[in-house]
């Protein structure tokens, strides 16, 4: 939380009194579109630190792109296509891989400082269902923290960017049909209060749902909350029910539950139980390298069958892995796991979330008024399961081209005073804590790794039972985010990357569509089957 919010309120706005940008949150996707909107004035709230709250900050991949020898964004894009399970916006998709390149060099040009190979060129690796090497790293599993440092560096020394911490995006303000600003909750060491930003435009960069779920890879700050402010102000949200979770997270009973990295598998780590066999070539024809829900899926299961999960690098990797995957390696060897001669426990862990606020091309959302990018957004370009590392390129493509699309829009702005409205905020109770509790609970056991119409019937009544006795505005965003993720679950009659029915276990090919769902239209969905006698998980 800020030490001083009133001083840095202080910085000056728009001479109309109204922020031009106001950026909601600080990840790598609203510090790329920040830096992209320079010398355009922009305030940048964020919940955490800057960078610490956003998922891109923990990120070990790497980001893909087509740039070594013999590869081609076509390729990129078919790869994308197949992950996505017959659901990706091929004509967006073709956008992404098509400036991958450009970014990249954007990014480097940042000061981000991407692994070379021993000529000096961009050193490539290979992930899980890519069919080259495209991903470049920084520091082997590093890239989040450091292509993250790097934009915070340049953002903090940018005139035109006003980093507020402390402030929790609560409610969006609409003048008619468009978007007008951002009520976001603010605690200055006394009691909370609510700050009103009037802007002429608003993005959405406030990050996934990951800690809706009991076990997440992602921060606690990834709560949805952005997604449900979008909702509640009318807009369109498309895909919710694809939610990625990761294979691999280290199952030492942290949370949020660290990550080993996909790159491992990419290196040739592979899957055993606790025998010391190896069980993925049992599930798919391509191993540990299968997309990452089939691979969930198989960890799943032999868990639930007693015989664990272990990711086996010690041939692959070996002595290598202080130097190759530090971040995997300071993990496990603080909970006692020496990775070179031991394999690393593992667990499924919800990690992406593939819908979103519904955009167009250039981010625009179905308000006016209102952008979003990265992961509170649903560009199209993942479908029903996100091919690896393309997280962070959809990041920074589509924030530079929201920059560029408000730019075009808004007229140059003049900068003078301004001054801010308060007002009292709710506080949440020990019975919001519980709430929270619950909630995790019900979306981990009934709307995780694999769901049925019975448990996702069960989970609406729940939310529904939460949401009667909730005051707590942010309570009540996390309920709506659950609420649309479970209702287009229910809806989807079929099993689909990210998306697996028990009572529905083929893919439907008559399904083969997204999803474009209101907050109405979810509550209707909960409607037909939401008893309000529900049980709690």
């Amino acid at each position: 939380m800020p030490k001083s919010i009133s001083h840095d309120l202080a910085t000056p706005r728009t001479r109309d009194g109204i922020d031009d940008v106001v950026i909601l949150g600080g990840g790598l996707a609203g510090i790329f579109c920040a830096l992209s909107l320079a010398p355009r004035p922009v305030t940048v709230l964020t919940a955490a630190p800057l960078g610490g709250g956003g998922s891109s900050y923990w990120a070990q991949g790497g980001m893909a792109a087509a740039i070594a020898e013999g590869d081609h964004p076509d390729k990129h894009l078919a790869d994308t296509i197949a992950a996505g399970a017959g659901t990706v916006d091929a004509k967006i998709a073709r956008l992404m891989t098509r400036e991958a390149r450009a970014r990249i060099e954007d990014l480097l040009a940042y000061g981000v400082p991407f692994d070379r190979d021993t000529e000096g060129r961009l050193a490539v690796g290979r992930e899980a269902a890519h069919s080259e090497r495209r991903i470049v790293h920084v520091r082997g599993d590093s890239a989040g923290r450091e292509i993250m440092a790097a934009l915070i560096e340049r953002a903090k020394a940018t005139p035109s960017i006003r980093i507020l911490e402390g402030f929790v995006g609560e409610t969006l303000t609409r003048d008619g049909r468009a978007i007008r600003g951002v009520i976001a909750r603010a605690d200055e060491g006394r009691a909370p209060t609510t700050v009103e930003f009037p802007a002429h435009a608003v993005v959405l960069a406030s990050g996934g749902i990951g800690h809706l779920f009991r076990v997440t890879t992602n921060p606690p700050q990834a709560n949805g909350h952005g997604l449900a402010m979008a909702a509640r102000a009318g807009a369109i949200i498309a895909d919710p029910e694809f939610v990625q979770f990761h294979p691999t997270a280290i199952d030492i009973g942290r949370d949020p539950a660290p990550l080993a990295t996909e790159a491992l598998r990419g290196e040739g780590a592979i899957l055993i139980d606790r025998e010391g066999r190896r069980f993925m070539p049992g599930y798919h024809i391509d191993g540990e390298l299968a997309p990452r829900d089939i691979v969930a899926r198989a960890i799943h299961a032999e868990r639930m069958a007693g015989r664990g999960a272990f990711l086996d690098a010690r041939e692959a990797v070996g002595a290598a892995f202080p130097t190759k995957f530090p971040t995997v390696w300071e993990t496990c060897l603080s909970a006692g796991i020496d990775p070179r001669v031991d394999p690393i426990p593992v667990a499924p862990a919800q990690h992406y979330h593939m819908g979103g606020v519904l955009t167009d091309a250039n981010g625009r959302t179905s308000i006016d008024g209102l952008w979003a990018c990265g992961e509170v957004a649903s560009t199209g370009v993942h479908g029903a399961n996100r091919l690896a590392s393309n997280s962070l390129l959809e990041a920074v493509v589509f924030a530079a081209r929201i920059a560029r699309d408000i730019q075009g829009l808004l007229p140059s702005p003049r900068v003078a005073g301004w001054s801010v409205d308060r007002g009292e905020a709710e506080l949440p109770g020990a019975s919001d804590a519980a709430s929270m509790e619950t909630v995790r609970d019900v979306m981990a056991n009934h709307v995780g790794v694999i769901r049925d119409g019975a448990g996702l019937a069960r989970a609406l009544a729940t939310l529904d039972a939460l949401e009667r006795r909730t005051r707590d505005t942010a309570m009540l965003n996390t309920l709506t985010a659950a609420r649309l993720v479970t209702a287009a679950a229910l809806a989807r009659t079929e099993s689909r990357g990210g998306h697996w029915r028990a009572d529905f276990p083929e893919t439907d090919p008559a399904q083969a569509r997204r999803t474009y769902l209101t907050l109405d239209k979810a509550r209707a969905i909960s409607a037909q089957v939401a008893a309000p006698e529900a049980l709690s998980a």
